[in-house]
């Protein structure tokens, strides 16, 4: 089989996001060459902390599917996900995550808690990073340089 990436999908949605003055951050997830689910950021419109995209794509991939766990999907995210979607991520089984920018100061994958190497995580995917990742990062610089411009 070959590999197809989605993330472009996912940073159509960070662009979304970016529009809407949300951080530029998108998720996809998919099965089996499916994309169930795609979400950006929604924190500010929704006044929800929790309202990151890869807890509203997995939040819609699990009502899509009728259950709460998406065993064999695979989740594509801009930026590498923060603690609480790190423990969502494994809580809802994805298989393989795949996301663009490393986040040093937030992440919580490859810096920060890596919530999946730790003991009490019971789940913890594949894991792919860099993809899309210079894309996904310019994108980010830009939203934040104009907004200390503005």
């Amino acid at each position: 089989m070959t590999f197809r990436s989605y993330m472009e999908t996912a940073l159509a949605e960070a662009r979304a996001a970016a529009t809407r003055g949300e951080v530029p951050v998108g998720a996809v997830v998919v099965r089996d060459g499916e994309v169930l689910a795609r979400a950006g950021n929604r924190t500010r419109e929704l006044n929800d902390p929790t309202a990151h995209a890869e807890v509203l794509a997995i939040r819609a991939a699990c009502a899509a599917q009728g259950q709460e766990r998406l065993p064999g999907c695979d989740l594509y995210v801009t930026l590498e996900p923060c603690p609480m979607c790190a423990a969502a991520i494994s809580f809802a089984r994805i298989g393989r995550l795949y996301y663009g920018a490393t986040d040093p100061k937030s992440g919580g994958v490859a810096h920060g808690a890596r919530v999946f190497e730790h003991p009490q995580c019971h789940h913890a995917p594949e894991v792919y990073d860099g993809i899309g990742g210079e894309a996904a990062e310019r994108l980010l610089k830009d939203f934040f340089a104009d907004r200390r411009d503005g």
